[in-house]
């Protein structure tokens, strides 16, 4: 069984999808049409070289998104996975990529998702962190003592999981973890917590644009975030997408459960090769590769 995973955000770099418009016809519509929809050109930053202008959440996920969903675009017959996934933000590539969405569709939604967020950051501003070494229920069971917002939020890979909260809450929880063995509780460079109870006002947002876009059935199953496994309803597909938001990424459990499932091939769609490096942490004998133009 073949996988084609989508990346999240975090993944960027300057000059990203400079060779895939300069190479391919297809792919300089696609952005054209993009800076369209999103009415600046985005390709100015994402072929540039100011990595801070590419860090800001609303230039961000587009940028991420554009790059993997034109990739897997102009593979055209090479595109063929079994399954597909995306980590966060790469679950709405990866349902644009298998035709459960329109590319348009796809891209106003990732506009109003960043928007949202972005809003959400600058009103309340809260932050994430990296637990690594400690079991997922060690990590779990500190942030339910917490009298604070402190909540999983990406389940990585076996010994990392990253949390997420407001500032007090993230800082008390790294000090317990820290204190019953965690190797790292290093935070992140984020304006947000991402995936918990404070994107709530985001997740209202997004919900209603969901709601209003047409889901179709696509050309393969996805393992969704909410529930890491296989689906293929488009009804389904959308409850959870509207969840993704505010819980956590199940991807550790999204990628044992496509092993369990046969998985024997992984194919990164997108910039990086990050959950190439979490396939191999939970099983260093799987076949993995980044998809090339």
């Amino acid at each position: 069984m073949k996988a084609f995973v989508f990346p999240g955000q975090g993944s960027q770099f300057p000059g990203m999808g400079r060779e895939l418009f300069e190479t391919s016809n297809t792919a300089r519509q696609m952005f054209e049409q993009a800076n369209s929809i999103l009415e600046y050109n985005i390709t100015d930053i994402m072929f540039g070289d100011d990595s801070d202008a590419l860090k800001a959440t609303n230039v961000t996920q587009p940028a991420v998104f554009l790059h993997s969903v034109i990739l897997a675009k102009i593979l055209n017959d090479r595109f063929f996975p079994d399954v597909i996934g995306g980590h966060s933000l790469g679950e709405f590539s990866a349902l644009v990529s298998a035709g459960y969405i329109d590319f348009e569709d796809g891209l106003l939604l990732v506009k109003k998702r960043a928007d949202a967020m972005q809003k959400v950051c600058l009103k309340n501003p809260s932050t994430m962190a990296a637990i690594i070494g400690l079991e997922n229920n060690q990590v779990e069971s500190i942030c339910s003592q917490i009298n604070e917002i402190v909540v999983p939020a990406n389940y990585n890979c076996p010994g990392q999981l990253v949390i997420s909260g407001s500032f007090e809450g993230i800082e008390v929880a790294c000090q317990k973890l820290t204190e019953i063995g965690a190797r790292k509780a290093l935070k992140l460079q984020v304006g947000g917590a991402f995936h918990s109870p404070l994107m709530e006002p985001a997740k209202k947002e997004l919900e209603i644009a969901i709601a209003e876009t047409n889901f179709k059935n696509g050309s393969c199953p996805i393992y969704q975030n909410v529930t890491a496994i296989a689906m293929t309803s488009p009804e389904k597909i959308k409850e959870n997408l509207i969840k993704q938001l505010t819980a956590p990424v199940k991807w550790t459990q999204t990628m044992e459960n496509m092993l369990k499932d046969g998985l024997t091939e992984v194919v990164e769609i997108g910039p990086g090769k990050v959950l190439q490096g979490l396939f191999k942490k939970v099983d260093p004998s799987i076949s993995t590769s980044s998809a090339s133009l």
